[in-house]
């Protein structure tokens, strides 16, 4: 893998963190942003050292899924089983589908498998393999309306 992917795929991890906290916190966009750059990107734990991660575009997953989080959120409901709601989503998972709904929606520059695939490496991080089924369904189903081949 490449540095830019290892960086790419570092800012998604703190990306989606980054939202989760926002969501439990209420923090605001530019406090949150600052935290982040200044304690937690390329930030090292015990022995394990992670790869520094892409600034500008976790600003950009960021800044661009909490200012368009009402689009982003009824994309995802829209998608979402009968009788399912998005309040019925734990909040990780929430920021996982919300990150990568952003991705999908306003970075053409990054291919539809690349997103899918890297937003289920961070599911990983958090889930076991029915909830990745989930990521990838619903990322999957979302290209599909907003990405057409």
């Amino acid at each position: 893998m490449s540095s830019r992917s290892l960086s790419r795929s570092a800012a998604r991890l703190a990306a989606v963190q980054a939202l989760y906290q926002q969501e439990m916190e209420g923090t605001a966009t530019p406090a949150l942003l600052h935290e982040f750059h200044h304690h937690r990107l390329g930030a090292t734990i015990e022995e394990a050292t992670y790869a520094d991660a892409e600034v500008a575009f976790f600003d950009d997953v960021v800044t661009g899924a909490l200012a368009r989080r009402d689009e982003i959120d009824a994309k995802i409901e829209g998608k979402l089983a009968d009788g399912w709601s998005l309040a019925r989503l734990d909040k990780p998972m929430k920021a996982v589908l919300r990150a990568g709904a952003y991705e999908l929606l306003a970075r053409p520059d990054v291919p539809t498998p690349t997103v899918i695939s890297e937003y289920l490496d961070v599911a990983d991080a958090f889930y076991d393999k029915r909830e990745k089924g989930f990521v990838n369904g619903l990322l999957d189903a979302l290209a599909k309306d907003v990405r057409p081949a």
